[in-house]
């Protein structure tokens, strides 16, 4: 992993609960780098059943947990997503970290936006009882159907995609609201598909997920906005097949430490 420290640290759509989350990976990337800020840009459940939470799941949180703690010197946002709505409030005390719904900061004298996405897609704007029952519960189902490759359950999701023009519709919704903020940059997650798109005075990134074959993360540093791809080594796909780790579930996670108190809810509208 990079030894440098970025600025900031951005993933999004985890999709924790989900059998196609890749959870171990995404705490190995934040394990290895550095940064002074990591922001988790939505989506970071599948849903609100905390019962299809893996062993795997909760180390993830654990660590961001651990991370949020002051002593740390790491700043922790988690930005809310439409699969989110209605745990934020919940998790940001669990987790001890800050909530919004839209999440802005300085760097390097450039104004800076992270928003999950959704809101500039109609179809889950309008169809929120639809898209959970169909797009929620029907998918998650379809991936403990699938192979362990989940080659169909990706398939359907880039298709998903494609169909609902997502990638088009939030680059489009993204960079307008970009410049109606004076904002240079703008990020987002919701379309699952990682993107640089630059236009006169701004530039729009999305980072991906973390459900895909090849998932993405975005760093921010001296060097500028860089979109990361994970690539497992081989020592890391041994580590996780000859040391697999123990059963930890909610009652280990929520023994860690004392409770947090500096989580909290700010809904930071559009």
């Amino acid at each position: 992993m990079d030894s440098q420290v970025y600025d900031t640290l951005i993933l999004s759509d985890l999709h924790l609960g989900a059998d196609m989350s890749r959870a171990r990976e995404a705490l190995r990337v934040l394990q290895g780098n550095r940064y002074r800020r990591l922001i988790l840009l939505g989506d970071i459940f599948a849903d609100l059943n905390f019962g299809r939470l893996k062993k795997e799941h909760w180390k993830f949180l654990g660590f961001i947990r651990k991370l949020s703690n002051p002593k740390r010197n790491v700043e922790v946002v988690w930005v809310e997503g439409n699969h989110d709505h209605g745990l934020t409030e919940i998790m940001s005390h669990l987790v001890g970290v800050r909530v919004f719904q839209e999440y802005r900061w300085d760097y390097q004298g450039l104004r800076h936006i992270a928003v999950h996405g959704h809101q500039f897609d109609g179809f889950v704007v309008n169809n929120v009882r639809f898209n959970y029952l169909f797009g929620t519960l029907l998918y998650l189902q379809l991936q403990k159907w699938d192979s362990k490759s989940k080659t169909l359950t990706r398939f359907l999701d880039r298709l998903n995609t494609r169909w609902l023009r997502l990638t088009t519709k939030v680059a489009a919704g993204a960079l307008a609201h970009a410049r109606h903020h004076k904002a240079a940059r703008i990020f987002c997650g919701h379309t699952h598909a990682a993107l640089h798109q630059h236009e006169p005075g701004v530039d729009y990134f999305n980072c991906g997920s973390w459900i895909d074959a090849h998932p993405t993360y975005i760093t921010v540093g001296e060097d500028g906005v860089q979109i990361q791809e994970y690539v497992e080594r081989s020592e890391d796909r041994q580590a996780g097949e000859q040391h697999s780790p123990a059963e930890f579930e909610f009652a280990e996670f929520a023994g860690e430490a004392e409770p947090l108190e500096h989580g909290e809810y700010e809904g930071v509208g559009c």
